[in-house]
């Protein structure tokens, strides 16, 4: 097959003209294009009054090799690759042991496929719930302010991510193609099909419940074994090895192979693995507030005359600011027609987070607007001070939002005049249980205040009305990534000084997002997996 890129058509073209494109592209008859798929299509709204698609296609034609060489010369036609998944090994007849993955999210979905799918047999430690009886718990939080510390937007079947936009497109790199195995997957667990070829694909919340399930119940068909509200207390560990682990109830699971995909708040497992002697180091994250505008106001900015395009779907954006007192502020987790979410793991803290259904049709845009910082902005110098930090700011938003697990909020214009807002205008906040409007000039530390206030009207260059008064910021936001990495060696992905350990994904720090988890989960898997056969060399860190 042959792959042709950059081929542009209006928004608006009948399907037809695709094919048309091919044939007066290629310069061949209709007879000889025997199919086409689409591998992805992208929008270009660089001429607001003129947006088109781009799309890269795959072609299968009857005169293949006189094609190739009529256009050997121009990038924009070449062999299709292969993107297609292989599986490094397959488990022996006799497993010595079986794997242990601890954590459901992404990485660890996708960690104990892999491992399913080669005949290992995983044993899946969840602390949270099923799924459907975890969203049951997150919203008894966001409807009547009761919070589960084991059963919430963090912790649960599916993890973080099922209470999210549901992103499927990172910026890591990808030689392998696992990104295509992630989809593939996905869509085999009832995801929509167009996830396949669009540039962004998502697909909210609501859908990836019953993805999550689906994905369980072909783990449990391929050997795979689910223990739920099952939290690991102890890493047990003989001469610097892993022999198994500890589980709350008292039982012990021998295994000497132990995944550990755990998500970026499981503050109480990373003091365990501290305390056990696991490597770990504090690393750099960021943290600021929600900005909520209305959906219209993005759409306008990004499409203009085309805003409102049902083609297009809801505009998103992504927006950078370095300050001059150096810090860097950034948009985070856009989430085009979706709401903010509460999603603090701990009790009588505050957090936001960002969500999508994936229709995205609510009525407000809203994005982290967040600040980098680093180690060095710790308290102290331990290893978990990135910890103490974020709770530091997440109990203040408690304080600061009346200590019912309501948000503090304020009007974009009364933050960037430094006064307590006491009423809100156009845009109605989205956040349950609910928010009270204050003064958030005391949420976050002097630095990210300032940069924050010098970022907002800077965005406004890019987006009009970026800036306007009636905009919301909702805070607090602090889990923009995991504040540890447990340090992992490059070749074999092992722990650097606990054998047997696989520290994996968001919460040890090798992941931001549901597919870099995702692709993190199967190289890891690959790495177990080589090392009970005896293989090497085929699963490297990305």
């Amino acid at each position: 097959m042959l792959r042709l890129t950059d081929l542009q058509l209006p928004l608006d073209h009948p399907d037809a003209a695709i094919q048309a494109a091919i044939l007066h592209r290629l310069g061949i008859s209709e007879k000889e294009l025997i199919r086409y798929t689409i591998f992805k299509r992208s929008s270009d709204a660089r001429k607001k009054s003129a947006i088109s698609f781009i799309y890269t296609l795959d072609l299968e034609l009857g005169n293949e090799a006189e094609v190739m060489q009529r256009f050997k010369n121009d990038r924009h036609v070449a062999p299709t690759p292969d993107t297609s998944y292989h599986f490094v090994t397959q488990a022996p007849a006799r497993l010595a042991s079986r794997p242990v993955v601890i954590g459901f999210g992404p990485c660890g979905i996708f960690a104990a496929l892999i491992l399913a799918q080669m005949g290992f047999r995983p044993i899946v430690l969840e602390r949270g719930k099923v799924v459907r009886e975890r969203t049951k718990d997150t919203w008894g939080l966001w409807r009547k302010r009761e919070l589960q510390p084991e059963s919430n937007v963090q912790f649960g079947e599916g993890g973080a991510g099922t209470f999210s936009d549901g992103k499927l497109y990172s910026q890591v790199k990808d030689p392998r193609h696992y990104s295509r195995k992630v989809l593939h997957e996905f869509v085999k667990a009832d995801a929509p099909p167009e996830i396949l070829y669009i540039n962004k694909p998502h697909i909210g919340t609501f859908r990836l419940v019953k993805m999550v399930e689906l994905m369980r119940a072909t783990i449990e068909e391929l050997g795979g074994e689910f223990r739920f509200e099952s939290k690991v207390e102890q890493l047990d560990l003989e001469d610097g090895k892993v022999c198994g682990v500890t589980l709350a109830n008292g039982e012990h699971l021998a295994s000497d192979h132990v995944v550990l995909a755990i998500g970026h708040s499981a503050r109480d497992t990373f003091q365990m693995l501290y305390d056990s002697g696991v490597y770990m180091e504090a690393k750099p994250f960021s943290i600021g507030f929600r900005i909520e505008h209305p959906q219209s106001l993005i759409d306008r900015a990004r499409f203009g005359p085309n805003a409102g395009n049902t083609l297009l779907g809801a505009a998103d954006y992504k927006l950078v600011h370095h300050c001059t007192n150096g810090r860097a502020v950034y948009s985070f987790c856009m989430c085009p027609g979706g709401t903010v979410v509460a999603a603090t793991s701990e009790p009588n803290r505050v957090v936001t987070n960002g969500m999508s259904q994936y229709s995205r049709n609510e009525r407000n845009a809203n994005s982290g607007i967040v600040v980098g910082i680093t180690p060095a902005d710790f308290p102290g110098n331990h290893p978990l001070a990135g910890v103490e930090f974020q709770r530091q700011w997440e109990s203040r938003a408690f304080e600061l939002g009346g200590g019912t697990y309501d948000a503090p909020g304020q009007l974009v214009g009364d933050f960037l005049a430094n006064r307590p807002s006491t009423e809100l205008g156009e845009v109605q906040p989205s956040y349950k249980p609910g928010v009270h409007l204050c003064n958030l000039d005391t949420a976050l530390p002097d630095y990210a205040i300032t940069a924050i206030r010098e970022a907002l009207p800077a965005f406004e260059k890019q987006i009009k009305g970026f800036s306007m008064r009636d905009a919301v910021l909702t805070g607090v936001e602090t889990r923009t990534s995991s504040p540890v990495r447990i340090k992992r060696k490059d070749d074999d992905l092992q722990s650097i000084n606990t054998v047997g350990l696989y520290p994996a994904g968001e919460g040890a720090g090798y992941a931001g997002g549901i597919m870099s988890a995702a692709i993190d989960g199967i190289r890891v898997a690959e790495a177990v997996a080589l090392s009970m056969t005896g293989g090497s060399g085929q699963a490297k860190a990305g």
